[in-house]
């Protein structure tokens, strides 16, 4: 038996999720705490226990919750930009270049802008209901500074050749790194909006926390 004791940030790295799943389940009495000084402390011996005995639905409902802290690593309250004037698909695609430089997630959003017009032009990434998946068609870890997604939501709805032929109005910009990262962000997204309830609570909601919150909470029904 090992005496070692994790605190709450330990435990969630060693578990690849978030603070929040941690804190919730001590509140649920799976973990025990013992208090050291104001930290408070979990046996490693009893997360790896907790492990062990996982069931199948188990397993698979911590691989949700590891997806959620995934994507909140590469999406943030700050990467939000809503309500931006666009009256065609270049102009959204440009407002949400340059809230990318806002951000800092690459120092050129004309370089950005052209790169992602490019991937666009090719082929419409409007993935129909009213939703785009912008990205650049090739990688570029030299350019952008850090794995990052951004959301957007335009005033208009905007043509962009979606497959349902529906006009667009909320933007997710994938800046990544490379293909493992797109190809869970785009599943993960996607599996998101196929939740009618969650498109709508993303075309009305107007505070960029609760967006977040929108994004990441129903891990359940992915």
């Amino acid at each position: 038996m090992s005496d070692e004791l994790l605190t709450i940030k330990q435990t969630a790295s060693l578990l690849k999720v978030t603070d929040s799943v941690i804190k919730e389940m001590i509140n649920t009495k799976v973990f025990d705490t013992t208090k050291k000084g104001s930290t408070y402390k979990i046996k490693k011996d009893d997360v790896d226990e907790w492990l062990a005995n996982l069931n199948d639905n188990e397993l698979e409902h911590l691989a949700l919750k590891r997806s959620v802290c995934k994507f909140s690593d590469y999406f943030k309250a700050k990467n939000i930009i809503l309500e931006f004037d666009a009256d065609n698909k270049y102009e959204a695609i440009a407002e949400m270049s340059k809230k990318a430089k806002e951000i800092k997630a690459v120092r050129d959003h004309r370089w950005l802008y052209k790169v992602v017009v490019a991937r666009e032009d090719l082929v419409s990434t409007a993935i129909g209901k009213g939703v785009a998946l912008l990205h650049p068609r090739h990688f570029h870890p030299q350019k952008i500074k850090k794995p990052t997604i951004l959301f957007g939501r335009s005033k208009q709805e905007v043509e962009f050749s979606a497959i349902d032929n529906k006009p667009v109005k909320l933007y997710f910009l994938l800046l990544l790194h490379d293909d493992i990262q797109h190809l869970f962000s785009i599943s993960y997204i996607s599996k998101l909006l196929m939740n009618d309830e969650i498109l709508e609570d993303l075309m009305e909601e107007t505070d960029p926390k609760e967006i977040v919150e929108i994004l990441t909470k129903d891990v359940g029904n992915l």
